[in-house]
């Protein structure tokens, strides 16, 4: 399914609507429903998710959310991974995680499906570092390339085995290669 928009609305109208399967996001005034994931962005998902909480999350310095919707700076978007300073994830009264999230991740991470367009994709990075994202990775499973983007930085690309991939200042203790990542399609 192509990632279609849907009429034009405001983000108080999007937030009153019950959720949809897969999610909407709601950028640039319109209503975007995501892709269903398929198997390989299913897997890096699932593994990059476990592989953050197994080493940041027990420590009390950062958690992952795998498809938490983010809603900040007039839009509401739902990165495949959001990542979050400890000292930032948004608790209730009782001190549980809350529900609702309306601020940017310090980390997002992307994964692109066949059936999505990298333009979109790109330009969701691009407004979260607008708006307080620290680093936004962009994961291209079939062409095994990982984009990393940073505010005020250039593009950095990705795209050898043996390359080790930067990571947000709160976890800089973490070690990837290009490689690592990829692997996880074949587990």
């Amino acid at each position: 399914m192509v990632q279609a928009a849907v009429k034009s609305f405001s983000l108080k109208d999007f937030l009153a609507n019950p959720e949809t399967e897969p999610e909407s996001e709601y950028f640039d005034n319109e209503i975007i429903q995501k892709s269903m994931p398929k198997g390989k962005h299913s897997a890096i998902q699932g593994e990059f998710t476990s592989f953050i909480n197994s080493a940041l999350r027990l420590k009390r310095i950062a958690r992952a959310f795998p498809e938490l919707r983010c809603t900040f700076g007039g839009m509401s978007i739902v990165p495949d991974i959001s990542v979050f300073r400890w000292d930032r994830i948004v608790r209730d009264a009782n001190g549980e995680i809350a529900n609702v999230f309306n601020i940017s991740p310090d980390w997002m991470i992307e994964i692109l499906s066949p059936d999505q367009r990298q333009t979109k994709l790109v330009k969701k990075i691009l407004f979260a570092l607008e708006n307080g994202t620290e680093i936004a990775w962009l994961l291209d499973p079939d062409d095994k390339v990982i984009f990393i983007y940073r505010a005020d930085q250039a593009l950095q690309v990705y795209d050898r085995p043996e390359q080790v991939l930067p990571m947000p200042d709160f976890a800089s203790d973490l070690q990837l290669t290009v490689e690592t990542v990829f692997s996880w399609l074949n587990e």
